[in-house]
């Protein structure tokens, strides 16, 4: 896979890549959603806790696809505050740290989730 940011653009306002190359002929794995919620049915208060929790999620369903962080094209995520966006962006660059290819990105700040406690939900798409 090759990370794409094209000379005359402005560059991404944070760790990520304007676009991902995958090349032919390679698995897909699409993630759903996860939310900040552990096995135990609670969901921390703050959201870099919560996306902690989301990120730890989806390493386990890339390891149970045989695939881990490298293998992350792009990422999805949804916060229901800007107040939000500092705690999942410190639990993203932690999670994407010493990657040497960032993947494709995406923020969206969204009225809420099925219940009031959950602030970030993450999905991602992965390929190898």
């Amino acid at each position: 896979m090759r990370q794409i940011d094209p000379p005359g653009l402005r560059p991404p306002f944070a760790r990520y890549a304007h676009a991902v190359e995958v090349p032919p002929g390679l698995r897909w794995v699409v993630a759903s959603g996860q939310l900040g919620v552990g096995p135990d049915d609670i969901a921390p208060a703050s959201a870099a806790a919560q996306a902690e929790i989301c990120f730890a999620n989806i390493d386990a369903i890339l390891s149970a696809a045989g695939m881990d962080r490298a293998h992350v094209v792009r990422i999805n995520a949804f916060v229901t505050d800007r107040a939000h966006m500092p705690g999942y962006m410190a639990a993203r660059d932690a999670w994407l740290a010493g990657q040497s290819r960032l993947p494709a990105s995406t923020l969206v700040i969204v009225a809420g989730f099925t219940r009031p406690e959950f602030l970030v939900e993450i999905e991602v798409l992965a390929a190898g």
